[in-house]
């Protein structure tokens, strides 16, 4: 048994009466939509039309909001009906991000996650979804998809039907008859602010204007085919700059000790207490930093511990959650060997300090690509570029540590600086590599090329250039260069400086650029429309 549903476009003549009766059943608040109409016109005055699309969830079989769930708030029925219970739900806000449909909400009353059930309580008790029953013209048309009895698998198996977004592999199973094509594909719609009978939220308008002054400078023109002129308002970017901040926070956490165990592990002579006792205490302090970030980012902050106790196992959120216990725990036991002075046990704790430091750094590539919502995070270079940031947060950040306990000097003590400064240049040299094949190189679908064309030609342009790449990666090399042949580097325009200083410099603008990728990295992801 697969429950599913058919929307007949041929009859659908957009009065919003399945929006309404769903509002009504499901008591959904105002200003959030389980189902909704959405409408676009295509040609020019006066040889125009307007087109309808009923939008809703679509109850994959392959459901990526159910893989992604870190508490099983959302699970698969064995009737197909793609069904939630909000008393698991920590409102994380990442099924928003796995949903290609755009079909999930945070409930304001609630502060969970919501969206169309099938009218599962009606089904339970033999009667339809209250969309099917009070459409005027029988446009919806709801049933078992596996009953070839059933008018809704003989009108599968009849007609032409198309769905939405068939190349994500979910499986979906909202079938269209009759549709416009355009109406049902957000590529192919030319963005509009504003609607002629409507008017978008502030913050959903300006993302609108971004991401359409980027379309319309495409090469080789914008592909639209249609233009909205009228829809209901989508939350602009569920994740705000608490997750570009825990993404910076961690490849620190992640990255000091990294470095340190590495130190340890390859040059034991040189083990003092800024890879043995510094170290592990910025990777325990960023750790907590990057815990408090994720729970607060949370719309049921009250509920984290559910990620532990009521954990989904094929969710990366439940595993990155364990990677990041287990390497807090290996930091404390770092750390107290580094007190204790006991270097053989630091040697023996090396290398799994460093298998989990990498996977502390690198688990949130496999998050985001959970987040099947969003084409620009699928790329399979975003885990080589996470190792590499967290080589240079890691790096940068014991650099400066090096200079503050140096008191000006590197103290002879202290692990030595030319190893620090070596392997920040090398995962700058990376770091920028990665970037310029990811943005530059060829991108496998338009949602991808958009969102990268935001950052390097778009309103970003100006922080991508001036922050990541010239302040981020540029002069930290050059500061770097500069100062490997002698006390003082001396820099253009008769400028001098300490070589402890010049690379503490270095380190700092290594941190900011890294910083301000990430948050234009999580934005770009954010700002395509999904509906």
């Amino acid at each position: 048994m697969r429950y599913g549903f058919v929307i007949d476009h041929r009859r659908c003549i957009g009065c919003h009466a399945c929006t309404v009766a769903c509002k009504e059943e499901n008591r959904v608040p105002l200003g959030a939509f389980r189902t909704w109409v959405k409408y676009v016109e295509k040609g020019t005055f006066p040889d125009t039309r307007r087109y309808f699309s009923v939008l809703r969830c679509n109850h994959c079989d392959d459901a990526p909001c159910v893989t992604i769930c870190p508490t099983v708030a959302l699970y698969r029925r064995p009737d197909g009906i793609v069904d939630f219970d909000g008393r698991r739900c920590i409102g994380c806000k990442s099924c928003m991000q796995a949903c290609p449909y755009d079909a999930l909400y945070i409930d304001p009353t609630t502060n969970t996650a919501a969206k169309c059930n099938y009218c599962a309580h009606r089904i339970e008790v033999g009667l339809e979804p209250a969309c099917v029953i009070v459409c005027p013209e029988t446009a919806i048309i709801a049933g078992d998809l596996d009953d070839p009895r059933t008018p809704i698998a003989r009108l599968v198996a009849r007609e032409q039907v198309d769905v939405r977004k068939p190349e994500q592999g979910t499986r979906p199973k909202v079938f269209y008859v009759g549709a416009d094509t355009s109406a049902l594909t957000p590529t192919m719609q030319r963005p509009a602010a504003t609607f002629m009978f409507g008017q978008r939220p502030a913050a959903e308008a300006d993302l609108v204007r971004m991401v359409a002054a980027v379309q319309a400078t495409e090469p080789g023109g914008d592909g639209a085919l249609s233009r909205p002129v009228y829809d209901v308002p989508h939350a602009p970017r569920p994740w705000g700059w608490r997750v570009s901040a825990y993404l910076w926070t961690k490849a620190i956490a992640s990255g000091a000790l990294l470095v340190g165990a590495a130190n340890a592990l390859l040059r034991p002579d040189t083990i003092g207490p800024l890879s043995a006792v510094l170290a592990p205490v910025i990777a325990l302090l960023f750790l907590l930093i990057t815990t408090a970030l994720l729970v607060l980012d949370l719309k049921r902050p009250d509920r984290f511990h559910y990620i532990l106790l009521k954990g989904n196992p094929r969710s990366w959120l439940v595993w990155g959650t364990w990677i990041l216990l287990a390497y807090g725990g290996l930091a404390v036991a770092w750390l107290a060997a580094g007190l204790a002075g006991n270097t053989g046990l630091l040697r023996a704790l090396a290398a799994p300090v460093i298998v989990l430091a990498a996977g502390a750094a690198g688990y949130s590539a496999f998050l985001f690509g959970q987040a099947e919502g969003r084409d620009f995070w699928q790329s399979p270079l975003h885990l080589p570029h996470l190792l590499a940031g967290a080589v240079v947060a890691g790096s940068a950040t014991l650099i400066v540590l090096h200079l503050l306990t140096g008191h000006g000097t590197w103290g002879p003590e202290l692990m030595g600086v030319e190893g620090l400064r070596l392997a920040m240049a090398a995962g700058l040299l990376a770091h920028i590599a990665i970037l310029g094949l990811d943005l530059f190189g060829p991108h496998p679908s338009v949602d991808v090329r958009r969102a990268a064309r935001l950052i390097t030609h778009g309103a970003w342009q100006s922080r991508f250039w001036g922050g990541v790449v010239v302040a981020g990666v540029g002069l930290p090399l050059l500061l770097v260069l500069w100062g490997l042949g002698g006390p003082a580097t001396h820099l253009p325009m008769g400028v001098t400086l300490q070589e402890p200083v010049a690379t503490a410099v270095a380190a700092l603008l290594a941190l900011l650029g890294l910083w301000i990728y990430e948050d234009l990295w999580v934005k770009a992801g954010q700002s395509i429309p999904l509906s």
